[in-house]
């Protein structure tokens, strides 16, 4: 199997809560640095809420691999950016490309 072109440059992001001041907080999102990948979409769906159309497109992005514990090495609940395009990461898992690469399992949301 051929290695993956890597062409796509994505922002690895991580939430961070931040105290409102009214008892609650807010949710900004730090720049954990940048990745080169391959995207694919997989399925899409689209689905009414409140009132209106939510387009739901799930990826495989390929991305090199990093060790564990690494900042570099995306997990769960932290998305990728592509320009104003988010992709949420669900998984993380090793690529079928063999053991320098992961795969991260994501899902992008577009209110139509």
């Amino acid at each position: 199997m051929s290695a993956p072109q890597l062409t796509r440059k994505l922002v690895l992001e991580e939430p961070q809560r931040s105290v409102d001041g009214a008892g609650g907080y807010d949710v900004l999102w730090v720049e954990m640095g940048t990745l080169w990948g391959a995207v694919e979409a997989r399925s899409g769906r689209e689905s009414g809420v409140l009132g209106g159309a939510v387009s739901r497109v799930s990826y495989r992005i390929t991305i090199r691999a990093a060790q564990y514990g690494a900042p570099s090495r995306p997990v769960a609940k932290q998305r990728l950016r592509d320009g104003s395009r988010l992709f949420q990461i669900d998984a993380v898992a090793e690529s079928k490309f063999g053991p320098g690469y992961l795969t991260c399992y994501a899902t992008e949301e577009v209110a139509q």
